[in-house]
């Protein structure tokens, strides 16, 4: 992180963590350094999936390979900048498409790993969380700038948005937890 710029840092922070709520490897820590080996066991398991050539090629990789029980190794390397290099990446660009890209595998793989392969009601909770969160977070927002524009509101109106968006954030948590968990063995 010292030798990173701050803001690339940054970026590579938050894209990790997307990552790894995508693919279900909690424990590797960078997905973004570009350095990918795999061994030709795991590369013929997953040689029927299509996946991502674009930017966002490891991301879409790790996905595939947690849906297939394989485990992954993080070999640490020493980032080099500086050195003449001009990033090709638009942000306007990446960031909405691996966006994009991340939820989708990321509901793929819920689909493949925990209702089709093997069932697991952490779906339960995912799908709860997805659905509660941002209603009672979107509802929450409508409170407060009703209040803000036309006057009070129903104390029971602001409990129930209170309610949506803490179960919907603590369904989100339990089911990462419990991914966590049976994701133990793969890193």
């Amino acid at each position: 992180w010292k030798k990173m710029p701050k803001i690339r840092y940054l970026g590579n922070a938050i894209l990790s963590l997307l990552t790894k709520i995508a693919s279900g490897y909690w424990k590797v820590a960078d997905f973004q350094c570009g350095y990918t080996a795999i061994s030709y066991k795991a590369f013929l398991e997953i040689q029927s999936e299509k996946i991502y050539r674009g930017y966002g090629f490891p991301n879409d990789l790790l996905v595939v390979l947690n849906v297939h029980n394989l485990r992954v190794k993080e070999v640490s390397s020493s980032p080099r900048y500086h050195v003449g290099e001009r990033s090709g990446i638009r942000l306007w660009k990446v960031v909405p498409r691996l966006s994009f890209l991340l939820f989708t595998r990321f509901l793929w793989r819920l689909k493949e790993k925990y209702v089709i392969r093997d069932f697991h009601p952490l779906v339960f909770f995912y799908l709860l969380g997805i659905l509660l969160f941002p209603s009672g977070s979107i509802y929450g927002l409508y409170l407060l700038l009703y209040r803000i524009i036309t006057g009070p509101v129903a104390p029971t109106s602001a409990l129930f948005a209170v309610f949506l968006t803490i179960s919907g954030l603590q369904s989100l948590f339990f089911a990462m937890w419990f991914d966590m968990d049976y994701n133990q063995g793969l890193n």
